[in-house]
């Protein structure tokens, strides 16, 4: 996958655990995400960067814990940034691999949902009443599909 030189946005990848997924895949999706409108609108003026840390179950139930105040697991969290740092995503690859088996899709199209899904929710999108959610799952659908990527039924 080939991402325009002139994008608005930067992307980091840390591996904090082992993932059959490239740091370009993870930036080719997020940057296509970054060229919808909605999203384009969202975005600095400036170039902006965003921080995307792939690791396990436990580093993600201990940050929800910190910060979220629930002892659990989850697939991904955000964590908003200042100026032209949008801010941090943290993935845990081992709730992808079980996410992507119980959906039917492969690994990287889970994991390219969440990071869609997290760079979301650091623009201002939530998913709290059925109309945030309807329009979270539609902007999530255009931006996977721009990068060939296609949900199993049911997904969102």
């Amino acid at each position: 996958m080939l991402v325009a030189e002139d994008s608005r946005l930067s992307v980091e990848v840390i591996k904090a655990v082992r993932a059959p997924v490239a740091p370009a895949v993870v930036r080719a999706v997020l940057v296509r995400a970054a060229s919808l409108p909605e999203v384009m609108a969202r975005l600095p003026e400036r170039r902006s960067t965003i921080a995307v840390r792939i690791t396990g179950d436990r580093e993600l139930r201990r940050l929800n814990t910190e910060y979220a105040g629930k002892d659990a697991v989850t697939d991904v969290l955000s964590f908003v940034g200042s100026g032209e740092h949008l801010g941090d995503l943290a993935i845990s690859w081992a709730m992808v691999v079980r996410q992507a088996a119980e959906f039917g899709h492969a690994p990287v199209t889970e994991f390219g949902l969440l990071c869609v899904h997290g760079m979301l929710h650091l623009l201002g999108w939530d998913h709290a009443t059925p109309a945030e959610r309807s329009e979270m799952a539609r902007l999530t659908r255009a931006a996977l599909k721009s990068s060939a990527m296609k949900l199993a039924p049911g997904r969102l």
